[in-house]
């Protein structure tokens, strides 16, 4: 309506001669009505013979000084229009167009509009459509990558190069994955560790019991024989006897050994961490033993003992060890041999102590084994000596406790020496033993 509201304004606005002729080139019926409503001119038909326009409601407005318009069929072309009419010198103008032609505009207009919007957003859909397909292709390959977690495949990584919410997934899942790796690997050890541990167990309830039986089945036998009447035999009793004692005595070592062995695994054994003269140690040591040497006429002697200074350790824990491993040199040192006790520096820190002797030697294939618990290299002498088969693997529980090592040395028929080193200095160990459990390796 303002269009045709502007033609009728630039026709109004035309010398009246070419009126008609600018409303025809526009496609729009003119009409010119006087006040009175007789209608002037038209267009398209004879004003002579058209009615009064007064009451019409474009012109009845264009009367009253305003813009008026409606759309109705026009009884004198049968045609349906829309009617804009606006003031003007002689009354009103009146400019009709037919709603068919408008129509056809509108349609026009439309399909402009509509191929403008498709030409907008054209791209925006082949993008997104693009996207779209890489969103999804990056999704399906986040959910394929979560199906390999689930399953176990820990070992592959999404890339996150990106940092969109897709890329940060992305990282996120790899962390994941890398954190359950770590989980089980963690886990995968802890279950071989276990399976260790309860090997290390039967054997250790094996080896225990095999130990026990034993002793434990000769004080039976030689109890029942003396009960049967050998008690009031002066030939065999006292013999029975001693033999009675001796395992009795034996089950007792055996028992405050896997006692020991016990509290230095379950952690309850308790240090009292000091420094001590190393030359007192040794000597303390050595005097324990003096007695058992003597009766094989086996020289106990001391070598470089001031060289060691003092020791951070505690002592009981150095005398247990000294302890059983001058046993063992006495024991496997035949008469009239010779054992040397000594320390020496190691640096770092350390002192070294060794224990040397003369005796039979160890062979090359037992040397790694020699720690373990129960573990014999000749077991049938090792018992007749009276052995429980712990005594190494409390050295070496003890020396680590006190943050040292042990080693051995030996040559079958030229001898041993087994060492240890001690720190110097405090090295802030705990009170209560923390040893690993790889010392308890069968």
């Amino acid at each position: 309506m303002r269009d045709l509201a502007a033609k009728c304004r630039m026709v109004v606005s035309a010398p009246e001669g070419r009126q008609m002729d600018l409303a025809r080139s526009a496609g729009a019926r003119l009409t010119i009505v006087a006040r009175s409503g007789q209608v002037l001119a038209d267009s398209d038909a004879d004003p002579a013979g058209m009615e009064n326009h007064r009451l019409r409601p474009e012109i009845y407005a264009a009367f009253q000084g305003r813009e008026g318009s409606s759309v109705r069929r026009s009884p004198t072309t049968g045609v349906e229009y829309l009617y804009v009419a606006i003031p003007s010198v002689h009354g009103a103008l009146r400019l009709a167009v037919p709603l068919s032609e408008i129509q056809s505009h509108v349609a026009a207009v439309r399909h402009r509009i509509f191929v403008a919007i498709a030409m907008a957003f054209l791209p925006a859909m082949i993008f997104a459509a693009i996207f779209a397909q890489l969103v999804s292709t990056r999704l399906g390959s986040i959910i394929d990558y979560a199906g390999r977690l689930a399953s176990g495949d820990f070992d592959a990584q999404l890339p996150a190069s990106s940092r969109n919410e897709l890329g940060i997934l992305a990282g996120k899942l790899n962390d994941t994955a890398a954190k359950l790796r770590k989980m089980f690997e963690t886990l995968e050890r802890e279950h071989a560790e276990l399976e260790k541990l309860e090997r290390i167990r039967k054997d250790f309830v094996i080896n225990v019991s095999h130990e026990l039986r034993t002793p434990l089945a000769s004080i039976q036998g030689y109890t029942e024989t003396l009960l049967d009447g050998a008690l009031h035999d002066p030939e065999h009793n006292v013999r029975f006897l001693s033999i009675i004692r001796q395992n009795a005595e034996r089950l007792g070592r055996l028992i405050a050994d896997l006692m020991t062995i016990s509290r230095l695994e379950l952690k309850t054994q308790k240090f009292q961490f000091a420094s001590y003269d190393t030359h007192g140690l040794l000597a303390e040591a050595v005097d324990s033993m003096a007695p058992m040497a003597e009766k094989k006429r086996i020289r106990i002697s001391m070598a470089g003992a001031s060289v060691g200074g003092e020791v951070f350790c505690d002592a009981e824990a150095v005398q247990q060890i000294l302890i059983n491993l001058l046993d063992n040199a006495v024991k496997y040192t035949p008469e009239g041999g010779s054992i040397t006790v000594g320390v020496r520096p190691a640096g770092n820190g350390f002192v070294e102590i060794y224990v040397q002797d003369t005796g039979i030697g160890i062979p090359a294939d037992d040397l790694p084994r020699l720690f373990e618990r129960f573990y014999r290299v000749d077991k049938a002498r090792s018992r007749e000596l009276g052995g429980t088969g712990l005594g190494l693997a409390i050295v070496k529980h003890l020396v680590r406790a006190q943050g040292g090592t042990v080693h051995v040395r030996s040559e079958v028929n030229k001898g041993s020496t087994f060492s240890f080193t001690l720190p110097v200095h405090d090295l802030g160990l705990s009170e209560h033993a923390e040893i690993q459990k790889e010392l308890t390796a069968m």
